[in-house]
């Protein structure tokens, strides 16, 4: 880059050193101050004249841009205006965001995003990160170190093959990573000059996309098995080569995709998928801040899932995990879950069962005692009665999944059901929480997956918490990155899923609600930075030295979006 952030040696106070002037300067959305930059600036970069004569606050300039943002028709025209923003201005997207994140949050990533990523080639309008395709895998160390960042400390990588619940997007999924950076930068801080969304694109099976005239990925089916798993193998082969010490996250890859390349890459780089990872240790933080509501034990759980993919496999290993720490053996913890799928309860009498619904396929004597009308096929309404679950958690990607006889059937056999309808975007949420909170006559205890308004049922408001993968892996990257963890392991989601459930106010009880505002981000991706280096230490995958002042070294890791004085200081 053609910039660094310099120290004064005689002030003391950080600037940015530039290596060039002009109309350069305001083509660059990192450098970019417009109406911001000083007299003194504009004489030095040789900018007079071509801004707008009057000097202008940062406070100036957010009055401006949210005005317009107000002014825009619909929800992905606010988020088409928020991606030109950051096309211009990093620096003011990211105040702008900041100072209104939980309006904005839903806008530049879910839901919003699984819009713009279906419509994705017809709105592009500027390129943002990497797009390595198949045809390029003999020159992937040449693609990377055309980026321009000698040291990233964050990629987000995807397929677009299950963007959301929307399934295969191709290239159209470039929109994830791109949010998903978005959001390390302003819940945790992570410089957005040093994070890479790449999508590596291999075609797609999508016909509406490959019959696009304006569709712009490549037009071709998607290249499979051995093909494709030598092109993801060269890619992280490049990423360690180039990039040895950046922290690599996989988003919405195919379930068996997602699951595979976890299991093949964890032990060799610093590396996770949010859809498994993440989103268990958010949905496990919930069920944490849950369970003080109920006054349950984790011991005492009775789990049902409502889908069986990649993200329902990360949710019930992190909770074993929690009911192992509860005192349980891993068998005793395995057998609080029931899964369902498709065909309905996942059994053992199945044949050529996945690894993970084999892991937790119910006995068939089990299920020999229940009252059922066909044992091949048990629907959810039928687990609910014999299994009394105190915890539904819906992954299927199924709108209604969750009845109304599955949601009275809960509230019939236990006090406080918690119910957890995670599937988004909102469209595909397995019920509302309105209809979960009216069914169960006001006991049941709601997160989402999206974000949905607060429910008014009886004369009392509840709070929709929404288990949000953003409570999690911003503070994880950030503490990967302060303490150069070698590895990242499912102590640190779990250590992570504590941190939140801790975060939780009284306040926030009182409103049903078991997740905390948004507003609150910043501090909590802290909290959770700090409890990964601890984590990191015990575990021997970071230096015992990071310890030292960490809250203090993880607070001024984090980046700020405010403008600092320019230089011009030519190589």
């Amino acid at each position: 880059m053609n910039f660094d952030i310099k120290i004064d040696p005689i002030t003391w106070q950080e600037y940015v050193s530039v290596q060039f002037r002009g109309k350069a300067l305001l083509l660059d959305p990192f450098l970019n101050k417009s109406t911001c930059f000083t007299d003194r600036e504009r004489r030095e970069l040789a900018l007079e004249g071509l801004v707008a004569p009057h000097v202008s606050t940062m406070e100036e300039q957010l009055h401006r841009v949210y005005s317009g943002f107000k002014r825009q028709a619909s929800d992905l025209d606010q988020y088409i205006f928020l991606a030109d923003l950051q096309d211009r201005n990093e620096t003011l997207f990211f105040r702008l965001l900041y100072e209104h994140i939980e309006e904005m949050m839903p806008i530049v990533y879910t839901p919003t995003v699984g819009k713009a990523c279906e419509q994705f080639s017809s709105l592009y309008r500027r390129g943002r990160g990497l797009y390595i395709t198949y045809h390029m895998r003999d020159r992937i160390p040449e693609i990377l170190r055309s980026w321009g960042c000698r040291r990233p400390s964050i990629i987000v990588v995807t397929d677009g093959e299950r963007i959301l619940g929307l399934g295969d997007l191709g290239a159209g999924g470039m929109g994830i990573p791109i949010g998903k950076l978005s959001l390390y930068t302003l819940c945790a801080g992570i410089s957005p000059f040093s994070v890479l969304p790449i999508t590596l694109d291999v075609g797609t099976n999508n016909e509406e996309r490959l019959a696009d005239p304006l569709y712009l990925g490549i037009r071709q089916r998607r290249v499979r098995g051995e093909d494709y798993q030598a092109f993801i193998d060269a890619f992280v082969e490049a990423v360690k080569e180039v990039f040895p010490s950046v922290l690599l996250q996989w988003e919405d890859f195919l379930k068996g995709n997602a699951i595979h390349q976890l299991a093949r890459f964890r032990d060799e780089l610093c590396t996770f998928n949010d859809d498994i990872q993440g989103t268990a240790s958010v949905v496990v933080a919930g069920l944490y801040g849950a369970l003080k509501l109920t006054g349950g034990a984790w011991r005492d759980q009775r789990v049902v899932f409502a889908g069986a993919g990649a993200s329902a496999q990360g949710i019930s290993h992190l909770i074993v995990a929690a009911l192992m720490e509860d005192g349980l053996t891993e068998e005793q913890a395995a057998r609080c879950i029931w899964t369902t799928d498709t065909r309905g309860l996942v059994t053992q009498a199945r044949t050529g069962l996945e690894d993970f619904k084999a892991a937790y396929a119910r006995p068939v004597a089990e299920v020999e005692r229940w009252d059922v009308a066909d044992p091949s096929a048990i629907t959810l309404d039928e687990v609910v009665a014999n299994v009394a679950p105190t915890i539904l958690i819906g992954s299927s990607g199924t709108p209604g999944t969750f009845t109304e006889s599955v949601v009275r059937g809960m509230a019939r056999q236990v006090a406080r059901p918690i119910i957890f309808p995670l599937s988004n975007p909102t469209s595909r949420s397995e019920c509302t929480p309105e209809q979960a909170i009216t069914w169960s006559d006001g006991t049941a205890i709601v997160a989402t997956g999206s974000p949905f308004d607060p429910v008014t049922y009886k004369g009392k408001t509840y709070r929709i918490g929404q288990s949000n993968n953003a409570y999690i892996f911003p503070g994880l990257g950030l503490g990967v990155c302060v303490g150069r963890a070698k590895r990242v392991t499912d102590g640190m989601f779990l250590d992570a899923a504590k941190t939140l459930a801790e975060m939780v106010t009284p306040e926030d009880f009182e409103a049903t609600s078991v997740f905390p505002p948004f507003s609150r981000i910043r501090d909590i991706s802290h909290a959770i930075a700090c409890a990964v280096i601890r984590r990191g230490v015990a575990e021997g995958h970071v230096d015992p030295e990071k310890l030292l002042n960490l809250e203090q070294s993880v607070r001024r890791a984090m980046w700020e979006p405010r403008y600092l004085p320019y230089k011009y200081e030519p190589q």
